[in-house]
């Protein structure tokens, strides 16, 4: 999503997890899990834990197009992003730059978007993340991704919750 870098993850300790925290919290996420969090001196590892599942559920819910316009541009161009938001290349510009607004729907595309990218960043690399979007797969019914979710698509669709899950899934097989 753009709100944490390379650097943020990794140690999940007390400390960690309060530099997680601070950074979701910055960006007006998870303010009770993070303020619960400062407020204990020790929190054992289930109350890190606790909190960090905690976090995790508001950060998926969550929209942070100022954070995740950036991090998805790090992976798509403007064009192939802007096919796959369902927007104009010129309204991506002025979304990214701050110009205008991101409109809610377009801001739950691109959050989506980027979520997906997250599940499959720990399988593929940059070009693998954008060549995933444009295969045929037999789980899609031999559509491919950016297929399912074709025009003025809702990130709660079955089609889109149906790449988000092929895309989750291969977090489980990379952890295995």
């Amino acid at each position: 999503m753009g709100i944490l870098d390379s650097a943020d993850v990794g140690h999940f300790d007390a400390e960690g997890a309060r530099h997680v925290a601070a950074r979701a919290r910055a960006a007006g996420i998870g303010r009770t899990s993070a303020a619960a969090l400062a407020n204990v001196e020790s929190p054992s590892a289930a109350d890190v834990q606790a909190m960090l599942r905690t976090l995790i559920t508001a950060l998926e819910q969550s929209p942070v197009p100022k954070f995740e316009w950036q991090s998805v541009s790090r992976v798509f161009e403007a064009e192939q992003l802007a096919d796959l938001l369902d927007i104009s290349v010129s309204s991506l510009r002025r979304y990214q730059s701050g110009e205008r607004e991101t409109p809610d729907d377009v801001a739950a595309r691109l959050h989506f978007v980027a979520l997906v990218i997250g599940d499959l960043a720990g399988a593929y690399n940059e070009i693998g993340i954008r060549r995933w979007f444009q295969r045929k797969r037999t789980q899609l019914d031999g559509r491919a991704p950016a297929a399912v979710l074709g025009r003025n698509w809702d990130p709660d669709d079955p089609g889109p919750q149906r790449v988000r899950a092929l895309a989750a899934s291969l977090v489980t097989l990379a952890g295995a």
